[in-house]
């Protein structure tokens, strides 16, 4: 079990709702982002969000207090890094249309952002599927976090608007318990999945 990080997520809380209320690409969805937010912290403890590990190049879902999920992910090259920080989740779309730069793609195979897309609240960045599967678990993207097919289809379905994204360009404590390898060794085998005790507290880049 991981020690308890009570001081330590209160601290993030504290910035959870100022996330949310950075400027995004979808005004109306924000605001329904910011709302779910207050009501969440008037009403319970903050138990659910996703991390996301820049130097271990993965994600992990944490629900109930536990690792539910870990993805390997591909995050932003040396020229054009991935933002790090506090964020929420603004909005999801299926087969998104990828737009930047007067450039226009459709859904399918070609397009960049893959099947699934899931906004952050820092505008213009997300998670979210890819075309080119070989940049997984490698600093290959111009700042969101791609994720194989298979993986961010999963995840997809287990994350809604609202939920809190912890994004570390170091390993802290928390990042260090999460993504260790002995543990992800462990998880791999089905075993031994970590505890977190937690206390309240259109797409650009590709």
């Amino acid at each position: 079990m991981l020690r308890n990080l009570v001081a330590l997520m209160s601290i993030i809380w504290g910035g959870h709702l100022a996330a949310a209320q950075q400027q995004s690409a979808n005004p109306v969805q924000q605001t329904t982002a910011v709302q779910e937010l207050q009501a969440s912290a008037e009403t319970k403890t903050l138990t659910r969000f996703i991390m996301i590990s820049i130097p271990d190049r993965q994600l992990a879902l944490i629900d109930n207090g536990q690792v539910a999920k870990k993805f390997p992910v591909a995050v932003g090259k040396q020229s054009t890094p991935s933002p790090s920080g506090d964020f929420t989740i603004i909005n999801r779309t299926e087969d998104p249309t990828y737009y930047h730069k007067g450039k226009v793609i459709k859904p399918g195979k070609s397009n960049p952002l893959g099947s699934r897309w899931m906004g952050l609240s820092q505008k213009g960045y997300g998670i979210h599927g890819t075309n080119v599967p070989s940049s997984i678990g490698k600093a290959a993207s111009h700042g969101c976090f791609r994720m194989a097919k298979k993986d961010v289809e999963e995840l997809f379905k287990l994350v809604r608007v609202g939920d809190f994204v912890m994004i570390r360009s170091e390993r802290d404590e928390l990042v260090a318990q999460v993504f260790s390898t002995e543990k992800n060794d462990k998880n791999d085998a089905g075993t031994n999945t970590p505890d977190v005790q937690v206390a309240s507290a259109e797409a650009g880049q590709n």
